[in-house]
């Protein structure tokens, strides 16, 4: 489906959505709950909690479906408020725990990430390694390049619909996102 028939159908679904068919919100849900939450877990690093935060997302989506402005796509404006409410989490979240940290064989402080109970920590060995140098390497990311990159890749979204988004000339979008690359090509390069 093309970029232009997604948008028709995602305003054919919020114009039934106002008039009261919740059967098409349900439709909306299903056409971009996989991507936010996708977005929001590499955002908060918490699947459970990014499924929280899509629901409310969504939640909120239905509350303020009136003030939704047409001229920007759904997925846009939905994305700008699963992002609002990942960031407000973490504003939380920075204010109420301390991070366990360890010194590594070089003396540096690093952060001590604890198993969640009840997961098979063999579950997810296959490219481990690769997986976990990825995750660092976003994670390391200036913050600017990091949210964009996370936008793109995670939650899905054109480099339009993150310039509209973010508020930012396409352009920008487009030369951040390539630095932002490179960088990480050059931390996986030991992968790649």
């Amino acid at each position: 489906m093309s970029i232009s028939n997604d948008r028709k159908v995602d305003e054919q679904l919020v114009t039934a959505s106002l008039a009261g068919d919740e059967a098409a919100f349900a439709q909306l849900v299903r056409r971009y709950q996989r991507r936010l939450t996708a977005f929001l877990t590499q955002l908060v690093g918490d699947l459970e909690l990014a499924r929280e935060l899509t629901q409310e997302a969504f939640i909120r989506a239905w509350s303020a479906l009136e003030r939704y402005d047409p001229s920007y796509r759904f997925s846009t404006w939905l994305f700008r408020i699963g992002h609002n409410l990942g960031i407000d989490h973490l504003r939380r979240r920075r204010l109420q725990t301390v991070p366990l940290v360890r010194q590594d064989r070089d003396g540096d402080e690093v952060e001590v990430v604890l198993p969640e109970k009840g997961k098979d920590p063999f579950g997810h060995l296959k490219n481990a390694e690769l997986a976990q140098a990825l995750r660092t390497a976003i994670h390391d990311l200036r913050p600017e390049y990091k949210e964009l990159v996370l936008l793109r890749h995670f939650g899905g979204l054109s480099y339009q619909d993150i310039a509209d988004m973010k508020d930012m000339p396409l352009g920008t979008v487009k030369n951040k996102l390539f630095r932002a690359h490179s960088v990480l090509r050059t931390a996986l390069a030991d992968f790649l």
